[in-house]
């Protein structure tokens, strides 16, 4: 059986960006939300959303349980010092927490991910064979001779 580690993240996030634009809903806000203080504009893609649930499942799926503090770490950024002065030199910044969490919310919903009180959230069964059945077929897509000892 072929998982979420056999196959390149970035196909997989695509397919499944695809298969949950039919089972969650975008919110109306994110057309103005910015992704974390790093950015200084919202995303511009139009599929953001479903890319960035598809993300969060395969992240929640191989490091789970996580919580929210630390997926916001992982999809934050660089913030540049001021250039004027040179006051203060770069540091990290988290990402946005609300667009993690309300994901999460509507993974959790579709059943896709579940509550693991005091750890944070952890992938079901249900999500898990729903990333294998993607990973399947992506690996059934995919053209590449070197992932041809997983089929």
């Amino acid at each position: 059986m072929v998982s979420v580690y056999d196959v390149p993240a970035d196909a997989l996030i695509e397919d499944v960006a695809d298969r949950l634009a039919d089972r969650i809903e975008e919110p109306e806000w994110i057309e103005f939300a910015k992704t974390g203080q790093t950015r200084e504009l919202p995303p511009e893609q139009d599929d953001f959303w479903y890319v960035r649930a598809a993300s969060l499942l395969r992240k929640v799926a191989k490091e789970g349980p996580i919580g929210v503090d630390r997926l916001s770490t992982e999809y934050g950024g660089r913030k540049r010092g001021t250039t004027r002065y040179r006051v203060s030199g770069n540091s990290s910044a988290p990402g946005s927490k609300k667009i993690i969490r309300t994901a999460l919310q509507q993974l959790e919903e579709e059943g896709l991910v579940e509550t693991a009180k005091g750890q944070g959230r952890r992938i079901t069964s249900e999500g898990q064979s729903f990333l294998d059945n993607a990973a399947d077929d992506v690996l059934a897509e995919l053209d590449r001779p070197e992932l041809e000892r997983y089929a």
